[in-house]
């Protein structure tokens, strides 16, 4: 395999593809490089409902492989292989893997973030069955159904709020008395009637038959325990950005995620950052795609320079 690219993607999710079907349409030589399953975080989603273009929705599974499918028939390369290291000399960016160096005149970072689970029994079972990590992605599937929210910051509040239009009641569990959240966001959800508070509390385990029935809960302060029926589960704890291997060479902000301008440019001269691991990303496929098309384009741009 040849290991001189004009342009390597570190990623493969929805950002990383679209990024690959803009670059190899435009008839760069591209390689996209992914550690695990082509489609990122979006293949825990089973139904996708507001990716444009799909009326009956599409799984995040079946998406990956479509947008897989329709960038190699441009002429994109792929590899299974982690990326454990990267240099850059002169204007080639060195990229270290397990599957052997490679290098580029540019590369898009797409590695996107792993999201914090609370690894309890049960969780890992019910994913896509009553347990989810995206409010936006999956509220619609518990129209008047009762379901939870975990977490204590700003987007486990934003997302109990927004389940208020669809669940019959959300109940918003937090380990503590106090919130991450900005008083003003805990002010608005606790003006909410649909919204019930349960603090100082831990979920021990979640139970079902085919979807999620019960929840087993712990009051962290007095030991009591408790059962709750609900059909949903939204954990909201956070998300670590995958940047360990990017810290010591490009602008991060505070949170760990890459600092990128509108083009998707790094403080680094054709490294280019786009969906989950980009500041102030929405973390959505479709904005993922957006940002990959961008990055592509202004790749383009700067390999032609």
């Amino acid at each position: 395999m040849e290991t001189d690219y004009q342009l390597i993607i570190l990623g493969g999710g929805p950002g990383g593809l679209s990024a690959g079907i803009y670059a190899a349409r435009d008839r760069l030589n591209t390689l996209l490089l992914e550690k695990s399953m082509i489609g990122g975080l979006s293949i825990y989603a089973e139904l996708l409902e507001n990716y444009p273009g799909f009326p009956d929705g599409i799984g995040g599974l079946e998406l990956g492989q479509l947008m897989l499918k329709q960038a190699e028939k441009f002429g994109l390369k792929t590899l299974t292989a982690e990326v454990t290291g990267l240099q850059v000399e002169n204007s080639w960016k060195i990229l270290k893997t397990t599957e052997g160096v490679f290098k580029a005149k540019a590369i898009i970072i797409a590695m996107g973030s792993e999201r914090i689970n609370l690894n309890i029994p049960g969780e890992k079972e019910f994913v896509g069955r009553g347990v989810s990590y995206c409010a936006t992605c999956d509220a619609a599937f518990f129209k008047q159904k009762p379901v939870v929210v975990v977490g204590g910051g700003n987007s486990a509040v934003s997302e109990a709020i927004h389940l208020t239009k669809f669940a019959s009641q959300v109940t918003l569990i937090h380990r503590r008395e106090q919130f991450r959240a900005s008083r003003i966001s805990v002010e608005k959800a606790r003006s909410e009637s649909k919204i019930n508070f349960l603090l100082n509390t831990v979920i021990e385990s979640i139970e079902g038959k085919d979807n999620v029935e019960t929840l087993h809960l712990k009051n962290t302060l007095s030991g009591q325990k408790s059962t709750l029926p609900v059909s949903g589960v939204f954990v909201s704890i956070g998300q670590k950005p995958n940047t360990d291997l990017f810290k010591d060479l490009l602008s991060l902000d505070s949170n760990g995620y890459i600092i990128a301008n509108e083009k998707m440019e790094t403080s680094l001269p054709g490294v280019f950052a786009i969906g989950d691991i980009r500041s102030n990303s929405i973390r959505q496929c479709i904005s993922a795609a957006g940002d990959g098309a961008t990055a592509a384009i202004y790749a383009d741009r700067y390999i032609g320079e």
